[in-house]
């Protein structure tokens, strides 16, 4: 089994404490930042501009991992600041070049990662294995915090993960992200998920502080 990792979602962050935020995260040996960037025509939300994600990357040595919810991607990874040890995820309904955009981000040195809302299926990932380090698989509509989680998604994990074994993949991580609360990162753990997009249920849960949540979702995912 892949060894599980924490991307805490900066969108849920409290932005007022954002330099004493990313120091816990530091200090706890969060693996990467996630980076929610919409542009209102994909999804039906503004977030997390190119200068929010500049801003970041120059505050923590924290890998970002990007989450680009933005039409023709291929066409915009310039406008990021993208680092080898990144990961870049880009949604397949996205665009109709998904193959070369993968490529593009490896270029960079990058962690290409397929992004699928929870209606798409695997068989998008078809003819793009061998250009994949991860998957992204929702587990609910992408656009807003605070949903609740689609259920039928917690199969699509274990379906991936028989999908991508089967096919001699293995090693591909399958990342999930949308009400990734403790109570369903257990579950999403045993489906086989292996990087987790935490926020409001979990990380940034508003009954726990900072330190503890993160000890308790370590637990929740070992």
């Amino acid at each position: 089994m892949i060894p599980s990792k924490i991307s805490p979602s900066m969108m849920c962050a409290d932005l007022a404490a954002l330099p004493e935020t990313l120091a816990v995260f530091a200090d706890t040996d969060i693996e990467y930042l996630h980076m929610d960037v919409m542009d209102g025509h994909f999804v039906e939300n503004l977030c997390l501009g190119t200068d929010f994600c500049r801003q970041i990357r120059k505050m923590t040595a924290i890998p970002l991992d990007y989450h680009l919810m933005i039409t023709e991607p291929e066409k915009k990874l310039s406008w990021f600041d993208i680092q080898p040890g990144d990961i870049v995820a880009v949604h397949a309904e996205a665009t109709h070049h998904l193959q070369k955009t993968l490529t593009a981000i490896r270029a960079r040195g990058a962690h290409p990662f397929a992004a699928l809302n929870p209606a798409t299926p695997l068989s998008a990932l078809d003819y793009v294995l061998d250009v994949l380090d991860g998957v992204l698989i929702m587990t609910v509509n992408p656009g807003f915090a605070g949903q609740k989680l689609i259920p039928a998604t917690l199969d699509k994990i274990a379906d991936c993960r028989r999908f991508l074994d089967a096919h001699g993949y293995s090693d591909i991580v399958i990342e999930v992200d949308g009400n990734v609360s403790f109570e369903n990162a257990i579950k999403m753990r045993a489906a086989g998920a292996d990087l987790f997009v935490a926020g409001t249920s979990s990380v940034f849960a508003k009954d726990g502080d900072l330190l503890t949540n993160i000890e308790k979702f370590r637990e929740a995912i070992r």
